[in-house]
């Protein structure tokens, strides 16, 4: 009965809840259609859509050319425009003949002074038609390295490759030995009628002992199968060691697996060089002293009163590990940047090469990248691991030398042989007057000074073009001094447009 009572009250309970739920989904529901007509019914058509994605894609699009852009101008493989190597003889060139005058050599300098003084001396002995000797490497030089031709060099190529132009052989007939000599210092930079008059030598000699090779050849005026010869000799005969092109392919290997592409620095930043030049900007005046004992103290070093001040403003000083950060940076590469360090030991140390690691952190070397027990027979040997240094320059996507010495050259020849690959060098006169104005305040780091570094370097990048001469104004024998080296730049000679390599 009580439920029965209160039933009334509970219908209009019931009536009041219906008519609240009904309100509440009415609400909702139109609220949900309001949504659909919102998203749905207003939204734009296909063609539209397809329209709106194409604006969308479009900057991006841009932005990734843009990018392969600066990848290309950065990074770009080949510069050569259809040119390729070509050093194979003409038909006026003159095949090897048997000869009993020979020629001895004693190969002076480091390893790539003494690689092209090699070169040279296998074009002399081809003019005097005269057999060469494998030479005696320099074990006086600064390195004072103990190591023989056969330890570099794969001595028995370097024999077979050649022996078409000249006779070689490893050792002077026992006979001859202790015979009389003519020694000789050639003379730097010599053409045909010189050694064609020294052979007048061999009327009264069998033997011819030449106390230096490097330049002893003119970089110009020559026949071109005479240049084509050097080129055979420093490009395809004188191979380094199987020990050597074995670990230095490995370690260009390593290096590319590591991040694809590398920058290989020679950063001339060592305590010879410095000391030879007299480049002490920077150095605390401890460490200039000792750089000025050093000159003092090598006798062949001529000049021993050096302004540090003058020659760096002439540019004729390598660029500090600070320097060349700044360098790289300004050009357009990412701190990312894999870089090989291809030297001896940086003067000052990690300290000083900390400058440069600051800017760009994946700075590799020898020691890094290869193992002690791999480097133990380089050991004590700086023409052995110069020769690491030089596969591995010669192999990276960049080369960027800090300072123009015998190495930076011939790396830059063989990569322009080998195609013109991208080798960067810095105009250090006018960087340095750039640095100056950063440090006075001048400039500042950013996108104007960038601007600047990249339009001074556009067209120093290895693109081909024919060999510098003598600078203008001088006169006799010194102009000579003053061209660039045929190794150097070995176009047009030994670089041209044929269908294909030869």
């Amino acid at each position: 009965m009580a439920n029965n009572r209160g039933y009334p009250h509970f219908r209009r309970f019931l009536s009041r809840r219906q008519y609240i739920l009904t309100t509440a989904l009415f609400t909702i529901s139109a609220f949900v259609f309001s949504i659909f007509l919102l998203l749905y019914g207003f939204a734009p058509k296909e063609d539209d859509i397809l329209k709106d994605d194409t604006r969308l894609e479009e900057p991006q699009q841009s932005q990734s050319v843009q990018q392969q852009v600066s990848d290309e101008n950065l990074w770009g493989a080949s510069l050569s425009h259809g040119l390729h190597p070509c050093i194979k003889p003409t038909v006026r060139h003159k095949a090897a003949q048997g000869s009993d005058h020979y020629i001895t050599v004693r190969s002076n300098g480091g390893l790539n002074q003494m690689r092209t003084g090699i070169s040279d001396m296998v074009a002399v002995a081809h003019i005097m038609n005269a057999t060469l000797v494998i030479p005696q490497l320099d074990k006086r030089s600064f390195w004072q390295d103990t190591s023989t031709f056969s330890d570099i060099f794969d001595e028995l190529h370097f024999i077979t490759t050649l022996q078409d132009d000249v006779r070689i052989v490893k050792a002077l007939p026992k006979e001859l030995e202790s015979i009389p000599r003519a020694r000789k210092h050639f003379t730097s930079w010599s053409g045909m009628g010189y050694y064609e008059e020294m052979a007048r030598l061999w009327k009264d000699y069998q033997v011819i002992h030449v106390a230096k090779s490097d330049s002893r050849l003119a970089n110009n005026d020559l026949p071109l199968d005479i240049q084509r010869l050097r080129c055979r000799a420093l490009y395809r005969a004188l191979r380094f060691s199987p020990s050597i092109e074995s670990l230095g392919k490995k370690l260009v290997e390593r290096l590319r697996s590591h991040s694809g592409r590398y920058i290989a620095l020679h950063l001339r930043y060592e305590k010879d060089m410095l000391s030879f030049t007299g480049c002490t900007y920077g150095l605390t005046e401890a460490e200039s002293e000792e750089l000025r004992i050093m000159r003092e103290n090598t006798n062949h070093w001529k000049v021993k009163k050096i302004n540090s001040t003058e020659q760096r403003v002439g540019g004729f000083c390598p660029l500090t590990p600070k320097e060349v950060g700044i360098f790289l940076e300004s050009l357009g590469y990412p701190p990312i940047t894999t870089i090989y360090i291809a030297s001896g030991e940086i003067y000052g140390g990690e300290a000083r090469l900390s400058e440069l690691k600051s800017r760009f952190p994946n700075i590799i070397s020898k020691e890094a990248l290869a193992t002690a027990k791999e480097l133990e027979p380089f050991a004590n040997h700086g023409s052995q691991t110069a020769a690491l240094d030089y596969i591995i320059s010669v192999e990276s996507n960049v080369f960027v030398p800090s300072h123009s010495g015998n190495m930076a050259r011939a790396v830059e020849g063989h990569r322009r042989f080998l195609g013109h690959r991208r080798t960067i060098n810095p105009d250090r006169k006018g960087l340095v007057e750039l640095f100056d104005k950063l440090e006075s305040g001048e400039l500042k780091l950013g996108s104007s000074f960038s601007h600047l570094v990249q339009e001074m370097h556009k067209n120093r990048q290895g693109a081909p073009r024919k060999r510098h001469g003598p600078l203008p104004g001088i006169k006799g024998r010194a102009r000579l001094r003053t061209e660039e080296s045929f190794y150097e730049n070995p176009y047009p000679e030994c670089i041209c447009r044929s269908k294909k390599a030869v």
